[in-house]
Parts: structure tokens; sequence; C-alpha cells
């Protein structure tokens, strides 16, 4: 990209709307200061007032009321996409074709039809594209992930994974589009998205997934009297509609390498607001994450003597990918968070955008759809009994 400027502009001013809009916001803050000049153009939502809200938060020029208004805007370059996922394809296929650099929010699409149009307009615009796994940006998690790639701790044996969320406890919690679409677009499209690209990010491409059940354990909410933000509470009506999909998702999965994978993903979970995990156990060591404690990570390998072997504590410092100019004391021990990663994951899709290698890329819509494959196949395995259903390419 030749431009000396780039034109940011978010569409959706919801929870991870704001995440996207503060991430652009910091992404100059950090690293190298090789980008083009960013301008930060645009929130864009059909609440006038949460856009509004969002563009005086994070110095956003304007608002908009449409996608459309983003789409026809000379000024903006890269536009996020967060809004619900029913609504990706119509927007990302206008965007590209409008000439727009496009990174949407994860599933990419509510369907595997769906996003396979998508890759197809997104190859056929040549715009550059990419999809919001934003935990790939985790230097804990990627971390693993290298220790992993480089055979350090042998041959990954078992991942033990889960999302757990208590978005969904409350039965009076007002129906949103997230209790609609089908099985599978609940807890597994919402949460399990994530794990499942996790789980894949650190011990490669899955090859099978088994004994799938996806459970509604709520079986009705009531119409919302206005207009929630993200998870939070409203107050509703007396009018209740029928849940359309699932509240857990528990599977067992087969990887390429022979190794195995035991995952889960609920919105039920009491107590446990925003709670990834995982345990990789391979065959000369170990290592676990827990996003409650995001700056660290366990690991247990055969370099200490048997006296202090076991998992030992390893805080994650300027050593680790990401962190060096990463944050603004990239100092060990510091800590950071998830609003971090959306920082990251931003600065990577710009650099993508003007031409820059600093950071890896950000996950591809090419990668966004085989994600929605596995998916795809959960849901299969779950309706078949629990049955094997291999991945298709």
């Amino acid at each position: 990209m030749s431009k000396s400027s780039i034109g940011v502009a978010v569409i959706g001013a919801g929870m991870a709307g704001r995440a996207h809009a503060a991430g652009y916001r910091s992404a100059t803050t950090v690293y190298d200061a090789d980008l083009p000049e960013i301008r930060l153009v645009a929130i864009a939502d059909v609440n006038a007032a949460f856009a509004t809200a969002a563009a005086r938060s994070f110095g956003y020029d304007r608002t908009e009321s449409s996608w459309e208004a983003v789409a026809a805007a000379p000024d903006v370059d890269v536009v996020s996409v967060v809004v619900a996922n029913p609504l990706h394809r119509e927007i990302v296929e206008g965007l590209v074709a409008a000439g727009k650099h496009v990174l949407c929010e994860k599933p990419l699409a509510p369907s595997v039809s769906d996003a396979e149009a998508m890759v197809a307009a997104a190859r056929a615009s040549r715009q550059e594209t990419a999809v919001g796994f934003t935990f790939r940006r985790s230097p804990a998690i990627a971390a693993i992930r290298e220790q992993v790639a480089q055979g350090s701790i042998g041959r990954p044996l078992h991942f033990n994974g889960h999302y757990w969320c208590d978005y969904g406890c409350d039965p009076n919690g007002p129906m949103s589009w997230r209790y609609k679409g089908g099985v599978g677009s609940g807890a597994l499209a919402d949460i399990g998205s994530h794990l499942l690209d996790v789980a894949e990010f650190i011990c490669g491409p899955i090859q099978s997934v088994r004994g799938a059940v996806l459970p509604t354990l709520i079986s009705e909410r009531a119409l919302p009297l206005g207009t929630a933000v993200g998870h939070a509470a409203a107050a509703v009506s007396d009018v209740r509609e029928p849940v359309e999909n699932e509240d857990i998702a528990t599977f067992t999965a087969t990887f390429a390498s022979g190794a195995t994978a035991t995952m889960s993903a609920s919105r039920v979970a009491y107590g446990l607001p925003n709670s990834l995990g995982f345990e990789v156990f391979a065959e000369r060591g170990a290592a676990t994450f827990d996003l409650a404690r995001a700056g660290e990570i366990s690991f247990a390998d055969g370099s200490p003597a048997s006296i202090t072997q076991g998992f030992r504590q390893v805080l994650v410092g300027p050593a680790h990918p990401y962190l060096t100019k990463g944050l603004p004391m990239d100092f060990p021990g510091v800590g950071y968070g998830q609003n971090d990663l959306f920082t990251f994951q931003a600065r990577a899709f710009l650099e993508q955008v003007a031409g820059l290698d600093g950071l890896p890329r950000p996950a591809s819509f090419e990668e966004g759809l085989h994600n929605l494959r596995l998916l795809d196949a959960v849901v299969a395995s779950a309706k078949a009994g629990g049955a094997d259903v291999p991945i298709t390419t």
C-alpha cells in the first residue's frame, strides 16, 4: 500500500467493537514507528448513542449509522466488522467490493457456505483481510506454541482445553442474537471457536472430532425492553422466545499428529466470567495457561534436578513473543490483559495492510473458513450421537 496515511473505521460499537476501536487507537503507540499515519475516522452503529459514546471515548472523528456509509467513505481504508455473526457476509462482501481492507470478528460467518463466498469475494477483490482470533496475540500462548514447534518438549500427546463463561447463567437475562441461529451457533461458535483455534495454533491441524454433546439448558428468554451492550443485564418484557442454540459444547478431537484433545465450552459456568484455559502434555514436558493469570504460564520439562522437578511458574516478559516494545513498560512481570491483545492484533493488521512484516499476520479468511468446518464437524458429531466426523477441506 503506497498511501501516506490509513483511515480506520469500526462497524459495531458494542463490547467487542469498543475493544477494536481502542486497539486501533493504541496500535501506533507500540513497536517501531514505521506505520503510515493512522487516522481514526469513524464508528458505525445502528444505535446512535452507542456510536457516539465509542467515537468520543476513543477519539474517532465521526459516527455513521450504516455500514454502507463506511463502504462509500473515501477517507476509510481499513474496517473492523464487529456485529452479529449473521450480518458478517453482506457487510464484508460490500466492504471489499468498495476497496476496503477488512478485519472481521470471529466466527467468520454463520455457515460454511457463507464463509466460502466471503473467501471468494476477498480473493477477487485482492484486498487485505483477516479474522479476529485474538488469542493468537497472547504472548503466553504464543510462547507455549514456540516450545511445541521447536520440539523442546517433544511431540504433543494431549491438549485439554476449556472456555467457560457465565454470561448465560441467569435465566432472566435478556434474549439477544447470541441465543438465536440453530445448533452450533451458541456457546460452540461464540467461545468454542476461540478454543478450537488455540488448540490448532499450538498442536497443529485437527483431523477429526467425536463424542460431541450440545445441550440447551435454559430453553427460553425474555425480550429486552431496550438495548443492551454485550452481555450486560437489561430490563426485560413479559414476551419470551425460545433459545435456539446450545449453552454447553463438549467433544474430543484427534490431531493430524496423532495427539488427542478434550474440549468444552460453556456460557453457563457459574462464577467464571471469562475463563479460557488449557493444558498441553507432550513426550518430554507440559505447559498450562489460564486467562485469569494472563501474564504467566506453568511449564514442566526434564531440565531441573529430580528434587525440584515439576511445574514451575514462568512470568511473561520481553523474551516472550510480542512483549518487547508491545507495552509502555515492557518489563518482566509487569503483566498484560486481554485488551492488550486487541492492540497487538490491530497493529498486526495495519502492518499487513501497509506491507510490513514486523508481526505475524492475523488469521486469514481461509483459516476462518477452516474454523467453521471444525464447528460444523462438532455439530455433525452431536447430531450423529457422538460419531467420529472427519474434518473436510
